[in-house]
């Protein structure tokens, strides 16, 4: 399915492709930059020109709806800017700062606090995001204020009627799950009885709607997991692990997904031992048992990135994996968390789809 040529027409003009964020069967989003009136700036693309036909209507459903919502939220300074909209294409502009699930905000109370602040914002603009149980969908912004992001669920209102409200009700509770995740003793009393008392609506799509929407996304879709990985994250990249940890050369190895052009979805194993011309061994030995499809990329590193507790920081991983290398800079915590990336950057495989993104990254 080609882009309109009034959209083709824009992009080829103001449009500098970068990195592949993600491809699903709802639209494409790359991050890259656009060509605006005042120069170039950092932007987001979700374009519908390789949506499958057979999801074509509701992909174009969910575009319209981002669209509406971003060009409503224009000026609130809540999440990503509407730089551009066409038929079948839009720009965003890029919010810097990292997802939820990536950034860990343990104790950030003035995260949480800019977070219900955008939330008032949002409400007064008659915004529901209606997407705000998902991690990823909130940023924790290099400036360590809260965004957030993905309005394809979004619903626009005039009124505030009996469903507006219902709505942002959820919408709050679902920041307030996310606080209690990661600031459980800076909820307050009101907050504790709002996260225990879940509204008619969403009791309702617990016990029936919900068990129809796995279904559907689980099975057809194939979405499985929140850093996109599907099912290969899911139930491949275990058996991998399990596999490479058996090679007596292997002290430990971490696997994450990343965007691929070619598959949608490609497999990076991080592999922690001594020898970099071990990756040959763990590649045969991976295709010879038979098991998942091995990872697209296998680097061997003298050490992974590990936090306080041994566990290895998966979250740097995937940024890694995903060329988006300036975002990984807020996360480093100490100069040996920047050794580590050092010795990760220079051997690193995904280089097909990159930017120059790194520029932004300090020298050594």
């Amino acid at each position: 399915m080609n882009l309109p040529k009034d959209d083709a027409a824009v992009l080829s003009a103001r449009w500098i492709e970068g990195v592949l964020l993600k491809r699903d069967v709802f639209s494409t989003v790359e991050r890259g930059r656009f060509r605006g009136d005042n120069g170039e700036v950092d932007a987001v693309l979700r374009r519908l020109d390789e949506v499958p036909w057979w999801s074509f209507l509701l992909a174009r459903h969910l575009f319209a709806r981002e669209k509406h919502a971003l060009a409503l939220a224009k000026g609130l300074d809540v999440g990503p800017e509407l730089l551009w909209a066409g038929r079948r294409a839009l720009m965003r502009g890029f919010v810097d700062g990292v997802a939820l699930h990536l950034a860990k905000p343990h104790g950030d109370l003035a995260y949480f606090r800019s977070a219900k602040v955008a939330l008032r914002r949002m409400r007064r603009a008659g915004i529901c995001h209606n997407d705000l149980a998902k991690e990823q969908n909130w940023l924790v912004g290099r400036d360590g204020r809260a965004y957030v992001t993905d309005f394809q669920l979004a619903a626009c209102f005039k009124r505030r009627g009996r469903l507006y409200r219902v709505l942002a009700y959820e919408d709050l509770r679902h920041l307030l799950k996310h606080k209690r995740s990661y600031a459980p003793e800076a909820l307050t009393p009101r907050e504790r009885k709002i996260l225990a008392k879940k509204s008619f609506a969403a009791s309702l799509w617990l016990a029936t709607g919900k068990k129809v929407y796995r279904a559907i996304t689980r099975g057809l879709f194939n979405f499985t997991d929140r850093e996109g990985g599907g099912r290969r994250l899911v139930n491949d990249a275990p058996v991998l692990a399990e596999l490479i940890r058996k090679i007596p050369a292997v002290r430990d190895t971490a696997i994450v997904a990343f965007a691929d052009r070619r598959s949608g979805v490609g497999l990076y194993a991080f592999v922690e031992a001594d020898h970099a011309a071990l990756e040959g061994q763990i590649r045969n030995e991976l295709s010879a048992a038979k098991g998942p499809k091995p990872p697209e990329h296998i680097q061997v590193v003298h050490a992974l990135p590990r936090d306080a507790s041994g566990r290895p920081r998966t979250e740097i991983l995937q940024l890694v994996a995903m060329n988006q290398l300036d975002l990984i800079e807020p996360m480093m915590k100490n100069d040996q968390d920047r050794a580590f990336l050092k010795d990760i950057l220079e051997q690193r495989k995904n280089l097909r789809d990159r930017f120059n993104f790194e520029a932004h990254l300090p020298a050594g």
